[in-house]
């Protein structure tokens, strides 16, 4: 399966009201971050999780935020990030989308 996203690009996660079962945690949605690393294909576990999945699998990403991006009032270390795993339909390009130097 191929991929829609490579590693170091920017990525937003989607903002969008999801109820039920979805493993999109809601501090994250409309942030930017870049891809750290693609990862395989799941079955998509927001369908598994009913029963109606029929076998459709979903690009697995992980995603690097830094957390200064999260919460505007953090006070860590500047270079501290956030690593999560994000399946590819909560993800969109960001604005300057392209990995860098490329």
């Amino acid at each position: 399966m191929s991929t829609r996203f490579v590693e170091n690009q920017r990525v937003r996660i989607a903002d969008r009201d999801a109820p039920g079962h979805v493993r999109t945690p809601v501090y994250v949605r409309g942030k930017e971050g870049r891809i750290e690393r693609v990862l395989p294909c799941f079955l998509n576990p927001e369908r598994e999780a009913y029963g109606v999945n029929g076998g459709t699998d979903v690009r697995l990403y992980r995603v690097r935020i830094e957390q200064s991006d999260l919460w505007p009032d953090y006070d860590g270390q500047a270079g501290d990030v956030l690593e999560l795993e994000i399946y590819e339909h909560w993800l969109e390009p960001a604005d300057h989308s392209h990995p860098e130097g490329a």
